[in-house]
């Protein structure tokens, strides 16, 4: 589980493939000291596992589902991404709860400043937006946002100047695709009023 607050960006440095999947090696040394085998990682959005450990670098395994379920698979060496170890029980939950889990690919439509501010509309397939509701929570590239708009299959997010230079959002162009992940909450809801619906069907 992740809180949507970026820790810090990492730098892609190898890619390794082999008839599993694929083994991402991620140059950051700022979140090594408390890393261990094992341990849950969000790479831009995408929750995975440490399999390997130097001084300055970890490596993550990718399997075929997640190439398939996330745009991890269009990143090339050299890349920045966005990492997140795993929420300490007890710790402050600053953005909301993010499993990591990404639900759809979404692509940047139209960048805008607004003052300081950048303004991102995201166009999304219409089935995902009965979860994303104005000023409601959505997890981008595995950060914590908050929807200031929606479309008929779009929506839209702000970034402030301390996000801008935090994340790797803010230097993706129009037309790059972003991992979403809508609040799992609302997919918990639709569930339980699912089964509801059924029984006395």
């Amino acid at each position: 589980m992740f809180s949507g607050i970026v820790e810090t960006t990492g730098c892609l440095r190898d890619i390794r493939e082999d008839g599993a999947g694929v083994t991402f090696v991620i140059e950051a040394p700022s979140i090594l000291n408390d890393l261990n085998l094992g341990d849950s990682v969000s790479v831009d959005g995408v929750c995975l596992t440490a399999t390997e450990l130097s001084v300055d670098r970890f490596a993550v395994g990718v399997s075929p589902e997640t190439l398939r379920r996330s745009n991890l698979g269009d990143r090339r060496v050299g890349d920045a991404l966005n990492l997140e170890r795993a929420v300490l029980v007890g710790a402050r939950i600053g953005g909301h709860y993010v499993q990591g889990h990404v639900d759809q690919i979404g692509l940047i439509r139209e960048r805008t400043n607004d003052g300081p501010a950048l303004d991102l509309v995201i166009s999304v397939d219409p089935i995902l937006l009965p979860y994303i509701v104005e000023k409601g929570f959505i997890a981008i590239d595995g950060i914590s946002l908050t929807v200031t708009a929606r479309g008929s299959d779009w929506f839209s997010i702000m970034l402030i100047p301390f996000t801008q230079q935090a994340v790797t959002l803010a230097s993706k162009p129009v037309g790059a695709s972003v991992n979403l992940e809508v609040d799992v909450m609302a997919k918990y809801v639709e569930s339980l009023l699912e089964g509801r619906f059924d029984r006395k069907n």
